[in-house]
């Protein structure tokens, strides 16, 4: 028994994968070819992804957003769980990376449900409030370039229906974010957001510690 979160070695991360976590075969062959890229660490971890596809089902999800997209696996995670006529709103300025996505969106046969955009996602973000989309949108995931998070956070929350809800990733950056002698830029734009959140009276939040944290942020309905 334990009070608090355990730490988990090798030998139970194993143990967790092997019953609590079911990967299919595309995503195993994703998580596979992005393995063998140079920043194959962006890419979220299994149970992370299913824990999301968990969170978009409870929630009925049929409108959300993800900025940062990379190779795929998150936006697969999400469009999965959402039914036929669900819309996911993939961001992401890289043509490399989301070529791989697309491959894989369309062997999963998913392409009808993903409207992608290849630019800066605050152009997109922007875009979708001129198009009178605000308050419009089931689920957001944040996962893209860090000294954005905050102005990502704000037009998320703007975006975002009441009763909503904002996933927002790697915000434990690897314990950085508690290591008083590290200050680089990304570290200290996650610790702002992580502050801004905890102060932020409009939401309730939990950050849970699963893959390189996950803070979730519900936009309680008035």
């Amino acid at each position: 028994m334990s009070n608090r979160t355990l730490s988990i070695d090798d030998r139970l991360y194993d143990y967790m994968l092997s019953v609590g976590v079911a990967e299919s075969a595309l995503l195993q062959a994703l998580r596979a070819e992005t393995a063998t890229l140079e920043f194959s660490v962006m890419q979220i971890s299994p149970e992370q992804g299913q824990f999301m596809s968990l969170l978009v089902r409870l929630l009925g999800v049929t409108r959300a957003l993800e900025i940062g997209t990379f190779t795929g696996y998150s936006s697969i995670c999400i469009a999965s769980a959402m039914p036929a006529e669900g819309r996911l709103v993939c961001c992401d300025a890289s043509p490399k990376w989301t070529q791989i996505a697309q491959k894989y969106w369309a062997q999963a046969g998913l392409e009808s449900r993903i409207d992608f955009r290849l630019q800066a996602a605050l152009d997109t973000l922007q875009e979708l409030r001129d198009a009178g989309e605000a308050g419009c949108f089931d689920f957001v995931f944040i996962d893209a370039d860090k000294q954005n998070y905050e102005a990502y956070y704000e037009q998320s929350l703007e975006l975002l229906r009441p009763g909503g809800l904002i996933a927002v990733d790697n915000t434990l950056w690897s314990g950085d974010v508690a290591d008083p002698e590290n200050n680089n830029p990304g570290t200290r734009a996650i610790r702002r957001l992580n502050q801004r959140i905890m102060q932020d009276t409009r939401v309730f939040r939990s950050l849970v510690p699963i893959g390189d944290g996950l803070t979730l942020v519900h936009k309680p309905i008035q």
